[in-house]
Parts: structure tokens; C-alpha cells; sequence
């Protein structure tokens, strides 16, 4: 960090599957160019699709966490995540920056970084429904099995902004824009 830059803010984005987060995520990448959006490394094919991120084998996440790559890994879904160090040290030069999380992963990421802000993204049980339809992914029938899980409770001592997104794409993205902007005093 310069002398006079103070530390940028960093943001984890979690929500059920269908809330939107990677269409908010992508619009905060176009609208505020000087974010820094964390590419993930997960351990599953890249041509899979869906978000941006770099996919990898189990051999080559283990050897990069094994070099200290990662400021965060944790594991959801049969899968390793991590988020590249280099990245999350842009907060240093005074840059926000924004990851897309996972709920299991919060509670690490609030010891590791107390002045994380979670941007929870929400929508109704029908608009999750009608969107992972849309994906034509998983069956009606699995849908509405992941639907009636029950969620947890998030780490207490996270500030925790929470970002409805259940309409036309243009008012989601306005309301997480929105979530991005420093408090003021």
C-alpha cells in the first residue's frame, strides 16, 4: 500500500444457486472497472461454464495451495475452491475487491479478514425455481429438493449487506451497486 492509499474494502458475494450472483457480479465488473473481481481456482473442468474462473485438477490445486497461492480455500460440493493471494492483495493498494464466495467458507474469511463485508444476494424460493429451470441443469424434482434444504445462519460478527434480486436484471444491479458504495460517516 502507498503511504497515503488507505486499504480498499473487500467484499464476499453468497447465495443460493439461481439468486443472480454471477450476473450481478459481471455487471459491477462493467459498470466499476476499478474493482478487482477474484478469479477462483476450482477443481472442475473450465469448459463447464458459468462463472469465470480457472479449473484445475485436484494435483495442481494441492501443489498451488502447497506454494501458498491461495489467501482462502475451503471445500463445497465435491469440490476445492480457492481465491488467488495476488488478488485479494490489491485491497492493499487501496483497490476494492470482490469474491465470489461460499457460505461454508465465511467463517475462515472473517478470521482471516475482520473487515470483510458479505454481499448476501436473495430472490424468492419461485424466482430460484423458475432460474435454475432456465439452466436445464437438474430436474423439477431436485430443484425443489435443494430448495427445501435448510440454509445456515451466517458468522455473527460479519457486516452482512443484503441484496434482494427478484426482478428485471437492471434493479438487481442497481441494488448491488448500491451495496458497493463506502458508508458514509
Amino acid at each position: 500500500m502507498t503511504a497515503n492509499a488507505q486499504p480498499g474494502r473487500l467484499f464476499a458475494v453468497v447465495g443460493p444457486s439461481g439468486a443472480g450472483k454471477d450476473t450481478l457480479i459481471a455487471a459491477a465488473r462493467a459498470a466499476r472497472p476499478d474493482l478487482v473481481i477474484v478469479r477462483r481456482v476450482i477443481t472442475r473442468p473450465s469448459e463447464l461454464g458459468g462463472e469465470d474462473f480457472d479449473g484445475v485438477t485436484e494435483a495442481d490445486f494441492a501443489a498451488r495451495k502447497a506454494r501458498g497461492d491461495f489467501a482462502l480455500d475451503w471445500r463445497a460440493h465435491g469440490l476445492r475452491y480457492g481465491l488467488p493471494a495476488a488478488q485479494i492483495a490489491e485491497r492493499h493498494k487501496g483497490r476494492d475487491v470482490l469474491f465470489n464466495g461460499s457460505r461454508a467458507a465465511l467463517d475462515p474469511a472473517a478470521q482471516m479478514f475482520p473487515n470483510l463485508t458479505v454481499i448476501r444476494v436473495t430472490a424468492p424460493s419461485s424466482v430460484l425455481m423458475d432460474r435454475l429451470l432456465a439452466r436445464g441443469r437438474e430436474s423439477r424434482e431436485d430443484i425443489a429438493a435443494r430448495l427445501q434444504r435448510p440454509s445456515f445462519d451466517l458468522p455473527a460478527n460479519l457486516h452482512v449487506i443484503d441484496v434482494l434480486n427478484d426482478g428485471p436484471v437492471e434493479q438487481g444491479v442497481a441494488r448491488f451497486l448500491t451495496a458497493l458504495q463506502p458508508v458514509s460517516a
